[in-house]
């Protein structure tokens, strides 16, 4: 076997592994190897963030085109929309970012890398050996559920659906979290009939009340058929041919699901799953260093207990699979194994992740978007805070001025004890733009006192600001 050493082996070559590799080496004449057995970029940039915010925007400004007297909206040009959305991902060509790894000193191996022993990883029958730490940042892939008929019926998975080339005429979701409420938002957007199928109660569980309604409000009025308490019990698709990955399909699939009623059937052109995701460890190797199939438990320095030198980023440590937290994660762990080269003691907020714990920010880019930093009202509560709320619509005059049909809605999560945010959620058009005013409140702990004298520019919308303080201090 042909060895080589590199200081720093990341093992997954998206966002969270480029970032390890990167702040692992920053400044320094260490070495660093990205293991990538697809494309390095990874998932978020091929067939998640990018392609499903690229194929979401048209949407979103037809809609503000719409409700702007003067501007001349006629609609989507959906075959310019599916070629923006190509340029985005480059045509699945990741050429420029394995130039960028170059350009920053960092080897890109090619195959499907796995754990053989302590800091030993084989890649295709080559060896590579780890002087300081090996870094797995490989993700996750899509759950399909275990229902009769559904894989055979060739099932649309998030990768599918960003990538779609022909806008099916009737589409039926499996599922009611994230994926699922973006992607019936464009492809409600681009033609389809959409139908969703969500086991529960509502969409996107673990979000505010208020906000979730909005957003199933939102999608029923454009045309998308929410069945709640409804699940797929099986799946058939007759017409499809071939074998292996070369399998097609020419006709519809037929869908029997169940709900409080009994059962029924939906017929569609395309299903999707949409049904969560698991750990992409299946052959990682994790066996040959002591580990558990699954998910890579790690502290706060991104560090796996009792392997000092295996570090786990992004969402195979299972904290929150959200890309944006994965590359924080990722700057953390690359900065930790820095100063454990160079012999630096791990002090000072750099060297732990805390904000993957209560502090995350995220956006739903539905339409109206919603975003949410913090705890919610409910997970405060459960948590032990002394909690006070503040709620109100989304009413001042920039977003009255930034358009016609503005309809927003925001609320705080107050610590009464310690004067501060816990968390915070915004509805309406745009409004993922006024997350990190949020965000940056619940990390630093900012007393509202203190926000206070934050004074918004007029006519901004962020002036909604005000208006929660002055209904809290009320």
């Amino acid at each position: 076997m042909d060895t080589t050493e590199f200081d720093v082996i990341v093992i997954g070559g998206g966002p969270a592994g480029e970032n390890a590799a990167s702040y692992a080496v920053a400044g320094s004449e260490r070495t660093a190897a990205i293991v990538e057995r697809e494309l390095v970029g990874g998932e978020c940039s091929y067939w998640a963030c990018i392609p499903s915010k690229a194929l979401l925007r048209p949407w979103h400004v037809l809609g503000g085109a719409r409700a702007m007297p003067g501007v001349r909206a006629d609609g989507l040009d959906v075959a310019a929309v599916l070629r923006r959305r190509d340029e985005f991902v480059h045509n699945h060509d990741d050429s420029s970012q394995a130039d960028w790894a170059h350009d920053n000193g960092i080897e890109v191996v090619r195959g499907a890398g796995r754990l053989a022993g302590e800091r030993l990883v084989e890649v295709d029958g080559r060896t590579l050996r780890a002087r300081q730490a090996v870094v797995l940042a490989t993700g996750t892939t899509a759950n399909i559920p275990d229902v009769p008929g559904l894989r055979a019926a060739l099932p649309w998975i998030s990768r599918d659906v960003t990538n779609l080339t022909e806008v099916p005429r009737r589409v039926l979701i499996v599922g009611g979290g994230v994926v699922a409420c973006e992607a019936a938002t464009w492809l409600a957007a681009l033609g389809s009939v959409v139908t969703m199928a969500v086991r529960g109660g509502s969409l996107l569980g673990r979000v505010e009340p208020f906000a979730r309604d909005r957003i199933a409000e939102a999608l029923t009025e454009r045309g998308v058929r929410i069945r709640f308490g409804t699940e797929p019990v099986r799946v058939a698709r007759p017409d499809v041919r071939g074998t292996g990955e070369g399998r097609v399909h020419g006709g519809p699939v037929t869908v029997t699901v169940r709900d409080g009623s009994g059962e029924s059937e939906l017929e569609a052109d395309e299903i999707v799953v949409a049904a969560g995701r698991g750990p992409a460890t299946w052959e990682l190797g994790l066996e040959a260093v002591g580990l558990a199939p699954g998910y890579v438990e790690v502290d706060d320095q991104l560090t796996v207990p009792g392997l000092p030198w295996l570090y786990a980023v992004g969402d195979v440590n299972h904290r929150v699979a959200l890309t944006h937290m994965g590359k924080y994660q990722a700057r953390i762990c690359g900065d930790v194994i820095a100063a454990r080269a160079e012999g630096r003691p791990l002090t000072g907020p750099r060297y732990a992740a805390s904000a993957d714990h209560a502090q995350v920010p995220q956006v739903v880019y539905t339409d109206p978007e919603l975003a949410a930093v913090g705890l919610t009202e409910e997970s405060a509560r459960k948590a032990g805070h002394q909690v006070d709320t503040v709620e109100l619509d989304i009413a001042v005059a920039g977003s009255a001025l930034a358009r016609d049909d503005y309809a927003g809605r925001a609320k705080l999560v107050i610590d009464t004890s310690a004067g501060t945010l816990l968390g915070a959620t915004f509805v309406g058009p745009e409004v993922g733009e006024q997350l990190h005013a949020a965000t940056i409140a619940v990390v630093g702990q900012v007393p509202l006192d203190t926000l206070w004298h934050a004074v918004p520019a007029f006519p901004a919308v962020s002036e909604f600001w005000l208006r929660l303080l002055e209904a809290w201090r009320a």
